[in-house]
């Protein structure tokens, strides 16, 4: 008998996987904070023997070296990833065994990498499941904009030939458990449901549904904005990712935490954004740590900046180090828990800002008051809708596009909350009087706002 644990990474959108049977047991694309990956094998009461990356990652670090070297697991990463370290270069066809009957066949699936490759595992020779990567997705397939412009229209021809590949050489009922798809921005789109076989995308997936003309125009025309820190990842994962450092952060007292703001550091607040806006320190921003935080702040942030982390507890704090790892940012310089008020020195006083809903904004409109409404969300959400008269920034342009937001009260929104909350606290960091719209984009037709949609041709 064999098992497979999926380890979620839901701040990231991806899914790592460990699959063995009594004795050992393989992991797949894992996390940079291996501990999860090791607590999840002692509980299975197995030996971790081989460590396999289906490809050399854009949205994360891996943690596949530290694991290898730590466990002693042979290391296996695609042939065609040039890579200095110590690793087993795996060629499609490839087969390595797992345990007494169990091994893992290597499936070449070039398309989000050029050296993209699958592994399908096999309980006495018949195959019962398909660890896909960034290749066949639920749904969709990995994005083949990331390694280089102009390879891109190869790489998506290669994305079809590949769907075809595992369609055709595997039966319906093989499970497809792919690493993106779930949130992921390496992801072309993003999944529908939660689990997927062979058979099932099929008949559902585009890859398997189109010809490859029309899905290549189709997946082209609909990719999104590539998150900024996406650049950083597969370089640190090329060279060879330093060991993780989990240990806890240095504490700031309030003089220190208004050293830091003066400098020109980043100081996020982690706490929900309600508490944010009715106090927090003048000049800090709103990463919430329930959101996800990883993905915007690192997304945001210039590369490199020291970063200090405000939170409510100790274990907010610890889960921040642990997403933020994964993104490559190691160490913060600092942390205060507790009370926000201890954040602040003597005689001053916490910031604050209103939060309000779009009948809010509808009644604040009706009044006739000079107010500026702005859109954080992403082209690809703009077009599906707009407040009629909104300004459009998307949140990820904002900080160099603070210029740009017309003089007035700004009301920013998003599509639910948290993304316009981190607006809101760039713009009140800058000394803009801002009210955060905490609701859902559907609210605002339902609240008497007009809803346009974007002319053909262009993005209003």
């Amino acid at each position: 008998m064999f098992f497979i644990s999926t380890l979620e990474l839901k701040g990231l959108g991806n899914r790592s996987y460990l699959a063995g049977g009594p004795g050992s047991a393989v992991a797949v694309d894992p996390p940079r904070d291996i501990d999860q990956v090791l607590a999840a094998a002692a509980r299975r009461g197995v030996r971790i023997t081989h460590v396999v990356e289906t490809h050399v990652h854009n949205d994360y670090v891996t943690g596949g070296l530290q694991l290898a070297q730590v466990t002693g697991a042979e290391y296996l990463v695609p042939a065609g990833a040039a890579v200095p370290f110590a690793h087993t270069p795996v060629a499609d066809g490839d087969t390595v065994a797992v345990d007494e009957g169990l091994t893992l066949r290597a499936l070449a699936t070039p398309g989000h990498t050029p050296h993209h490759t699958s592994y399908v595992l096999e309980e006495n020779g018949r195959a019962v499941a398909a660890f896909t990567g960034g290749s066949l997705l639920i749904g969709s397939v990995g994005r083949p904009d990331l390694v280089e412009p102009g390879l891109t229209e190869q790489l998506a021809r290669a994305q079809h030939a590949s769907a075809h590949r595992l369609a055709g050489e595997l039966d319906d009922e093989v499970r497809v458990l792919p690493t993106h798809g779930f949130g992921s921005f390496c992801s072309s789109s993003q999944a529908e449901g939660d689990t997927t076989t062979i058979g099932a995308e099929r008949r559902n997936n585009a890859a398997l549904t189109k010809d490859v003309d029309t899905f290549v125009a189709e997946l082209l025309a609909g990719l999104d904005d590539v998150p900024a820190y996406y650049a950083h990842m597969a370089p640190a994962n090329a060279a060879g990712p330093a060991p993780v450092d989990l240990t806890p952060v240095r504490q700031a007292d309030a003089q220190e935490i208004a050293g830091r703001l003066a400098a020109g550091e980043w100081v996020v607040d982690l706490r929900n954004r309600i508490a944010f806006a009715e106090g927090h320190v003048a000049g800090s921003f709103n990463f919430e740590g329930e959101g996800q935080l990883a993905l915007y702040l690192a997304w945001l942030i210039p590369w490199g900046k020291p970063v200090t982390l405000l939170a409510e507890t100790p274990e907010q704090v610890a889960a921040a180090q642990r997403e933020l790892v994964r993104v490559g940012i190691d160490r913060p310089a600092a942390a205060a828990t507790g009370d926000p008020a201890a954040w602040v020195r003597p005689g001053e006083q916490l910031a604050a800002f209103p939060r309000a809903r779009f009948a809010g904004l509808a009644e604040a409109r009706g009044r006739g008051e000079n107010v500026v409404v702005l859109d954080v969300r992403r082209d690809s959400e703009r077009a599906n809708g707009f407040v009629e008269g909104s300004v459009h920034i998307p949140l990820h342009q904002l900080r160099g596009r603070l210029g740009e937001v017309p003089p007035g009260e700004v009301w920013v929104h998003c599509a639910g909350g948290m993304r316009a909350a981190i607006a809101a606290s760039l713009l009140d960091a800058t000394g803009r009087a801002v009210v955060a719209v905490d609701d859902g984009f559907d609210a605002a037709a339902d609240a008497g706002l007009v809803v346009s949609r974007p002319l053909t041709g262009g993005i209003a």
